[in-house]
């Protein structure tokens, strides 16, 4: 009897050991493929493959948000999926390097530092009441919205008392500061400021209302490497005159300039987020919008292996082949981490460069996706994010 009771007992242990590795396996392999959220077309057929049990089909006939269950063996839930159902969406793929000029929201703190009054004795007046990353908004209760006008206001109120209005993590706080006399005309803070940025990038894609996405991550300043609050900015032409090949461990850029004359602007700027920047086209971009529209893909669709950049560099539209080596469906960012494998793109640029941020990620003829940056030690090798959380703004 002790022997039976003893084979009973381990049997049980072994089978709840086996469903226990089974659900252990299984959760892994769900949080690993199955992505948290989904983005899916209005009545394509959507199928989760699973490893346990029959293979999950989603339901898309309504357009709109609801939540899934995936179910081991059709009982136990062990992962929910947040589902968006959309209409099929087409767009112009970019490509085309584009100018950014950028204006902050408020004036942008850098630092501080020490000034010399007229008998060239040092102070700092604005130390431990402002941080790298702060924005001046207001001085005496009247709005600032630029360096020029910060530097005005200061001067006009002399050596007396001031009261400045900044933003900090976006709460505003009060701080009180006496400037210093520097020569007969001049005051100072002893703050170091930015009001506006410029550079050069590569517009994503168009939308048939005239909506565009670029770069795939937003413009941060390049002293703090903050993201700039923003009020808006304009898109213009930027004039192309060469290619700085990138080698490893020194980035390589598209060698440009930007021509602010009011023929060449091409839009406004109304967003900069994580993501891109947002904005409406206030004239055709024909080089873009000359091309058929193509459909957006969502990323359970796609696939390691063979996809496409889609670039101007060489001066007209071109598709470079690359690899997609990773897929991350449930990160932050990094969402895909590619390589170029194009010869020609290779030779012209050694891979990905400055100013391809934004450059379209095309897969079976379908727009997949955007470059973000660029690996330092391998221009090769860079990463790209999911043209659906582009388009979530």
């Amino acid at each position: 009897m002790k022997m039976k009771f003893k084979i009973k007992r381990l049997s049980l242990i072994l089978v709840i050991a086996f469903i226990t590795s089974g659900i252990g396996s299984s959760y892994s392999y769900v949080n690993s493929n199955i992505p948290d959220n989904m983005t899916i077309v209005q009545n394509d057929e959507e199928v989760i493959p699973l490893t346990f049990g029959k293979d999950a089909e989603v339901d898309s006939k309504n357009v709109g948000n609801y939540r899934f269950d995936i179910k081991l063996f059709g009982i136990l839930t062990i992962k929910k999926v947040d589902v968006n159902v959309v209409e099929n969406m087409s767009v112009y793929c970019g490509g085309v390097p584009i100018g950014m000029y950028l204006q902050t929201d408020g004036v942008m703190v850098i630092g501080s530092g020490k000034v010399s009054n007229l008998n060239g004795n040092q102070s700092e007046p604005a130390l431990g009441l402002v941080k790298e990353g702060d924005y001046i908004i207001r001085l005496n209760g009247i709005d600032v919205s630029s360096k020029s006008q910060l530097i005005f206001l200061i001067n006009q109120y002399g050596n007396k008392e001031i009261v400045l209005t900044i933003r900090r993590n976006g709460e505003e706080k009060d701080i009180k500061l006496k400037p210093v006399q520097t020569t007969d005309k001049e005051y100072k803070l002893g703050i170091w400021v930015r009001d506006d940025t410029q550079g050069i990038g590569t517009i994503t894609y168009i939308t048939e209302d005239m909506r565009f996405g670029a770069l795939g991550h937003g413009i941060s300043d390049s002293d703090t490497g903050k993201l700039l609050d923003s009020r808006g900015g304009v898109l213009y032409r930027a004039i192309v005159w060469g290619i700085e090949k990138g080698v490893p461990d020194t980035p390589g850029g598209i060698c440009g300039y930007i021509n602010y004359d009011e023929e060449n602007k091409l839009g406004n700027i109304y967003t900069n987020c994580n993501k891109g920047i947002y904005g409406y086209m206030t004239c055709a971009m024909d080089d873009v919008m000359s091309q058929e529209m193509i459909e957006v893909s969502y990323k359970q669709d796609i696939k390691e292996g063979k996809a496409y950049i889609r670039s101007y560099v060489s001066g007209e539209a071109e598709d470079y082949e690359i690899e997609i080596t990773k897929l991350n469906i449930n990160g932050m960012d990094k969402d895909l981490v590619i390589k170029v494998t194009d010869e020609r793109l290779l030779e012209l640029t050694g891979g990905i460069v400055q100013g391809m941020s934004g450059s379209p990620i095309i897969q079976n003829g379908k727009l997949i996706g955007a470059v973000t940056h660029v690996l330092v030690d391998d221009p090769a090798r860079g990463y790209g994010i999911f043209i659906e959380r582009m388009l979530e703004n």
